[in-house]
């Protein structure tokens, strides 16, 4: 069974191939984190995870997706993560990143407040987005990014980088999935630029690439690289499997370790057949046709599932998101129903 045994990329070996996925927990007041999300990631190191992967972390306060998103668009933010990713380090897991860039979809409500747009008198700003198309009905019609501002988000994607190396931690998974900035240029539905970022699929993936390039010039070599992606629109005429499988071959020889592989996202109204592991398929064949690591997400709660997705070679990795939120000890509880035994705390050795 390899669900429980190290995984290595460069110079970081996770202890298992468990992974806390990025879970927006929309609490954070200027993009600082805080007590809420040192414990919500802490537990979870605690939980015998063998990465944790903070939540969509904006490079820049217009890309959050609400006000209350964490960022790493400042030294302060950078500082305020220090000790969460110190915590998570000493408990023995890794600490990973997820920046990104909401585009369109930023600026919303949280979803216990509705989710979608906010209004003008709370707080609304302007969204960007590679084409002046609004995400849905009644959302905010975004500014199409020129030359300049496209500029500016690489050197953003750059910076919080290098944020994130000062600030400790040893993974960085870029956000090009659900519909967000760098997904929105990979799709003709979001993307319908006609100069050298649209049209093409060369054009269109070439902000993803830009970014890559620019992380990896500050991002050092001994630490990996990961990229969420989108498998498929669920919409004809989007971002499919077989782009997919191209981008990935392509990203890998630019230093991308591992692609995420999520799905849909950009468009709002799509029939999704959901179902336990319903992405896994996507990540088996980007794993098999790209040559690539890949992590599968999605509807993955049981321990028997999430282990035969690595023994059968689907995914090398699996990324549990909603499950872990019901439960921080995920991983402990998977141990036990799969008859392995991992270390515990010091602190609990007497509960095992």
């Amino acid at each position: 069974m390899k669900l429980f045994t190290p995984f290595t990329q460069r110079s970081i070996s996770l202890r298992n191939r468990i992974v806390v996925a990025p879970m927006c927990e929309y609490s954070a007041t200027d993009g600082l984190p805080n007590d809420w999300h040192f414990v919500h990631l802490g537990s979870r190191a605690v939980g015998g995870a063998g990465l944790l992967i903070t939540e969509a972390t904006a490079i820049s306060p217009e890309g959050r997706i609400s006000a209350a998103d964490v960022g790493l668009w400042n030294e302060v933010q950078q500082k305020a993560w220090q000790p969460i990713v110190a915590f998570i380090k000493a408990h023995g897991a890794a600490a990973g990143v997820q920046l990104a860039h909401a585009g369109r979809k930023a600026s919303s409500m949280r979803p216990w407040e509705g989710g979608g747009p906010l209004a003008a008198d709370a707080g609304a700003w302007q969204t960007v987005a590679p084409s002046a198309v609004p995400f849905d009905a009644h959302w905010h019609v975004p500014q199409a990014l020129d030359a300049a501002s496209i500029a500016q988000v690489i050197a953003d994607f750059r910076a919080a980088a290098e944020r994130a190396l000062a600030a400790g931690f040893q993974l960085i998974e870029l956000h090009g999935a659900h519909g967000y900035l760098l997904h929105q240029f990979l799709s003709p539905l979001s993307n319908q630029r006609t100069d050298q970022y649209g049209g093409s699929f060369e054009n269109r993936t070439r902000l993803v690439r830009e970014v890559i390039a620019a992380v990896r010039e500050v991002w050092p070599e001994h630490l990996p690289l990961w990229l969420r992606i989108s498998a498929t629109d669920w919409s004809e005429g989007g971002w499919d499997v077989e782009q997919t499988v191209q981008l990935a071959r392509e990203v890998k020889s630019m230093g991308v370790d591992l692609v995420d592989v999520s799905s849909g996202g950009l468009v709002p109204h799509v029939k999704i057949p959901l179902a336990p592991g319903y992405q896994v398929p996507f990540a088996a064949r980007v794993r098999h046709d790209a040559g690539v690591a890949t992590g599968a997400v999605g509807l993955i709660t049981e321990s028997t599932h999430a282990a035969r997705i690595i023994d059968e070679g689907a995914a090398d990795l699996v990324l549990i998101a909603r499950e872990s939120l019901r439960d921080p000890y995920f991983p402990r509880r998977a141990a036990q129903e799969l008859g392995v035994t991992i270390p515990a705390p010091e602190q609990y050795q007497r509960a095992w």
